[in-house]
C-alpha cells in the first residue's frame, strides 16, 4: 500500500451550533476532506482537553461527550462514534519519549466537542479511528509547538494532524443574537497580523504570542489559540484554506501546513 503524505491543520472549531448549522465553515471542512487522500487515522488536540501534564487517549472507542450547556436538544442526540486507536497511541507516547516529552495515557477521556464538531462535517461516516492528545496548561508556546514537531512524522503515515481551537475566542464579545455581523478592527487586526506573519514563514513571530496586537482582547484566555502551535509545528509551508468571522468577531480560519 503506497501512503501519502497528509499536511497538519488548525481548525477553528467554531459555536458548537455548527454542528446543525453549519455556516460557511462547515462546506469549508467537507470540501477540505474531499481534496485529500483519506486518512488511515487522525490525531487531534483540542483547546477543550487541557491538562496538567501531556496525556494521550489510548480508548478504543470513547464516548462522545456534549461538554457545553444551554444549546438545543437536537445538538445533544449527536455522537460521533469513531474508534480510537490504541496501538497509534502507543507509538506517538513513544515519540514523546525519545523526544523527551512527558506525556501519560489516558484510557477514559471521553471525546469533545473540539474532536467531534470539525470532523462531523469531514468525515460524518465516522469510519477513521481518531486519536485525541490534551492541550498541556504549563507549557508555553515552543513546547506545544515541539509536540507538532515531534508527531510531525506521523504524516507521511497518511495519518492527518489537526490542532483544533480558534484564531479569535472572546465569546463576551460575540454577538449572540446576530444583530451585529460587523467584524471589529480588533479581530481583523489580530487575524491579519497572525496570517501575515504565517504567510512570510516567520513562525517566531506567532510563538512571541504576547507581542500580537490586540492578543488580550482576542484571547482572555490561550487555550483556543494554543492548538495553531501544535499545528504549525507539524509543517514548514502555510497556506489559507477558509477564513471567514461567525457571530462578529468569531474567527472561523482554517489553515494547512504542509
Amino acid at each position: 500500500m503506497n501512503l501519502q503524505t497528509l499536511p497538519g491543520l488548525f481548525i477553528s472549531h467554531g459555536s458548537p451550533m455548527l454542528a446543525i448549522n453549519p455556516e460557511q465553515v462547515g462546506p469549508a471542512l467537507e470540501r477540505l476532506s474531499l481534496n485529500l487522500p483519506k486518512p488511515e487515522a487522525i490525531i487531534v488536540m483540542s483547546a477543550h482537553w487541557e491538562s496538567q501534564a501531556l496525556e494521550v487517549s489510548t480508548s478504543t472507542r470513547p464516548q462522545t461527550w456534549h461538554d457545553f450547556r444551554g444549546f438545543p436538544p437536537e445538538l445533544y442526540q449527536i455522537h460521533y462514534p469513531a474508534a480510537g486507536a490504541p496501538k497509534l497511541a502507543e507509538e506517538i507516547l513513544s515519540l514523546f519519549a525519545e523526544a523527551d516529552i512527558a506525556a501519560h495515557a489516558n484510557s477514559t477521556r471521553p471525546r469533545d466537542h473540539g474532536v467531534w464538531m470539525p470532523l462531523l462535517h469531514m468525515y460524518p461516516e465516522a469510519d477513521i479511528p481518531v486519536v485525541e492528545i490534551s492541550l498541556p496548561i504549563h507549557m508555553n508556546a515552543d513546547e506545544i509547538y515541539k509536540i507538532g514537531q515531534t508527531l510531525a512524522s506521523l504524516r507521511d503515515q497518511q495519518i492527518l494532524l489537526i490542532g483544533s481551537g480558534s484564531i479569535t475566542h472572546n465569546l463576551r464579545e460575540l454577538s449572540w443574537n446576530g444583530k451585529d455581523e460587523n467584524v471589529p478592527e480588533w479581530a481583523s487586526t489580530f487575524r491579519n497580523y497572525v496570517v501575515s506573519k504565517l504567510n512570510h514563514s516567520n513562525y517566531d513571530a506567532v510563538l512571541e504570542w504576547d507581542s500580537i496586537p490586540y492578543l488580550q482582547k482576542n484571547h482572555p484566555t490561550l487555550e483556543h489559540f494554543a492548538p495553531l502551535f501544535f499545528a504549525m509545528g507539524t509543517g514548514h509551508r502555510f497556506s489559507i484554506v477558509h477564513s471567514s468571522f461567525s457571530m462578529g468577531a468569531l474567527g472561523m480560519d482554517i489553515y494547512r501546513f504542509d
